[in-house]
C-alpha cells in the first residue's frame, strides 16, 4: 500500500491508498477529477467538473451523517488540467494536515 508525500502527482485510476489512516481515493470524472478521502466515520469530498464554459467545485465534509462543509463554486472558465490536479493535490494537503493536528 502507497503513502502519499506531502507532494505527489495526481493520478486518477491508482487509487485507492492510505496514509495518515486516511482512505483516498481520486476518479476521472470528465476533464474534472473527483477525490473521497476517509477517516472512520469522516468524510472529504472533491468534485471538479469542467466543461468547454465553465469549472464548478464541489467541496464537502463530513462526520458521520452530519455536514462540516457544503461549498460549490463556480469558475467562468474552463480549469486546465494542470489546474484540476494542483486543486486535488493542494485539497489532499490541506486534509492531511488537518489530520495531523488532531
Amino acid at each position: 500500500m502507497a503513502v502519499f508525500p506531502a507532494l505527489y502527482s495526481v493520478q486518477a485510476g491508482d487509487q485507492p491508498v492510505s496514509g495518515e489512516g486516511l482512505q483516498i481515493e481520486i476518479i476521472q470524472k470528465g476533464l474534472g477529477k473527483q477525490v473521497v478521502i476517509s477517516q472512520g466515520m469522516r468524510e472529504w469530498f472533491m468534485l471538479i467538473d469542467v466543461t468547454p464554459e465553465n469549472s464548478v467545485v464541489v467541496r464537502q465534509e463530513k462526520d458521520g451523517a452530519r455536514y462540516l462543509v457544503d461549498d460549490i463554486e463556480t469558475h467562468d472558465r474552463p480549469m486546465t488540467q494542470g489546474e484540476v490536479d494542483a486543486a486535488i493535490a493542494d485539497y489532499i494537503n490541506s486534509v492531511q494536515t488537518r489530520v495531523k493536528k488532531r
